[in-house]
């Protein structure tokens, strides 16, 4: 068992962590587990030496007072592992690190750190010789001490001296580690950014069918919780079905209710998902169910506007038709259907702004790879994701296609998978109905509703964009192309109106 020591041993230690809240100490304490000497640094001293006292009998670790202590301790090349707060924390503690590091040494920063702030990093420790790794990591708690996924950027050749590391303590899906080296700077921090997207629109799907189950089919938790049970035996099988039923079947200690009866219905967010719509935005790729997702967290967040609106406003439905199903067997198929579908929506926009954001920031990155990693160890984890993995040629780390663009014989879009072109068009019908049977209803369902609208924005043969395009060249003169002829044109709205090439 190690010990807390006032005497620290000179370049013993594999990594060096600083940072020792839950996530950080779970880190270390699974690098530990699978073997690595591990030195452990915190701006507490009683967190490092209670880490210590209650997990060193779980590996080696060398307790240190200070980051030059830590750094003391390490092995060349140095791995440095920061754990804190993003932001402002993060530069800090590269600040007082760089003085003290040599060149070739590695700096990782696993915590969830926006992708531009680890791009800037990046380049500034490059021209000090030093690397800077963002490595993302998925999982919470459990993840990090048993296995996560973990998605790493930064320098390919600072790979050789980490990777290894890394895909030890990673999760592990029939032998492969759920861990790769993704692009480089910030790659690896904007593919858990994505993650995390991906996330928000799963959980917002799944709410949607549940509150579908509950007001229109009249379906309490307790019978909920075995419909998702049963769902996590189908294509759906997934952690966050598994959780879902979990949660359903929860009956409050002290009221008797279902807990989720008695949770506040507002739901929180830390940035992630508001980050992935933004940079949507940025890199013009239309993450419509992801972004619906997060605007349907912060309508939630708005207890006092959202009981106004109840006492003002009228829900209209009245004789709308949409009693309770008459077969609710049926109607619950309908509803598992539309889930599926939905999700994988919620994929292929994550994945295509994946491919948008390569363009855009020239990395290199294999969608078949990234996906392999959300495999197991993450909170999106599925059996989906294997068939996704595949759909994009399987899993091939060492493939990195050009900037912007995909592999060979990867589709266009996931949706022209042809597995998933022929999933969508069964489900395609009770998609469309519970769609509908919703919106009769007065049951938001906005990602539901938000990813049939770009599944029928894609298949569409003509868009309004068409008349958008001519209101814009009315009021700005920014001209539009004709479909019969090649150059842009200009219609002189205030004159004549004849059309002109500009």
């Amino acid at each position: 068992m190690s010990e807390a020591t006032t005497s620290i041993p000179t370049g013993t230690a594999d990594i060096g962590v600083t940072g020792l809240a839950v996530m950080g100490a779970n880190l270390a304490r699974n690098f530990a587990r699978n073997g690595y000497t591990v030195a452990l640094h915190n701006r507490s001293r009683a967190r490092t030496d209670a880490l210590v006292a209650e997990h060193g009998h779980e590996g080696e670790f060398v307790a240190t007072e200070t980051l030059e202590e830590l750094v003391q301790s390490l092995a060349a090349p140095r791995r440095v592992l920061i754990m804190v707060k993003a932001g402002q924390p993060v530069d800090d503690v590269i600040e007082q690190l760089v003085p003290l590091l040599e060149t070739g040494d590695i700096v990782i920063d696993a915590g969830n750190s926006h992708y531009e702030d680890t791009r800037r990093r990046e380049a500034a420790l490059a021209e000090k010789g030093l690397h800077f790794v963002g490595v993302g990591v998925s999982g919470g708690e459990e993840g990090a001490l048993n296995g996560p996924a973990i998605m790493p950027g930064g320098p390919k050749e600072s790979y050789t001296a980490l990777g290894p590391m890394l895909e030890k303590i990673a999760a592990d899906f029939d032998g492969e580690p759920c861990c790769a080296w993704v692009g480089t700077d910030g790659a690896g921090h904007y593919v858990k950014m994505v993650h995390n997207g991906i996330e928000y629109a799963d959980m917002q799907v799944i709410g949607e069918a549940y509150d579908l189950l509950r007001q229109v089919a009249g379906m309490e938790p307790e019978e909920q919780a075995q419909v998702f049970t049963a769902w996590n035996q189908t294509d759906l099988a997934s952690y966050l079905i598994e959780i879902t039923a979990e949660v359903l079947s929860q009956v409050d200690a002290e009221t008797g209710r279902p807990l989720v009866d008695v949770i506040v219905d507002e739901a929180g967010q830390k940035g992630t998902g508001r980050w992935t719509a933004i940079s949507g935005l940025d890199v013009g790729s239309p993450v419509a169910a992801i972004a619906e997702s997060v605007f349907a967290r912060s309508l939630s967040s708005q207890p006092q506007v959202r009981a106004r609106a109840r006492e003002l406003l009228a829900a209209g439905t009245e004789g709308s038709g949409t009693p309770a199903p008459s077969d609710r067997e049926a109607f619950v198929e309908d509803v598992r259907q539309a889930l599926f579908a939905s999700k994988l929506v919620a994929y292929a926009q994550g994945l295509d702004m994946l491919s948008a954001a390569a363009a855009e920031y020239g990395w290199s990155l294999d969608l078949g790879t990234i996906a392999s990693l959300w495999r197991d160890g993450c909170i999106i984890r599925a059996d989906l994701l294997d068939v996704i993995m595949r759909a994009f040629g399987g899993r091939d780390t060492d493939r990195h296609p050009e900037p912007g663009t995909r592999a060979e014989g990867q589709p266009a879009n996931l949706l022209f998978a042809p597995e998933f072109t022929q999933a969508i068009a069964e489900a395609l019908p009770s998609w469309r109905r519970v769609v509908a049977t919703a919106v009769a209803a007065g049951v938001p369902v906005p990602v539901f509703s938000s990813a049939l609208a770009y599944y029928d924005g894609l298949r569409a043969e003509r868009l309004p964009a068409a008349l958008i395009q001519g209101q814009r060249d009315f009021f700005g003169a920014h001209t539009y192309r004709r479909t019969d002829r090649d150059g842009s044109f200009h219609t002189q709205w205030s004159g004549d109106r004849t059309e002109v090439q500009s």
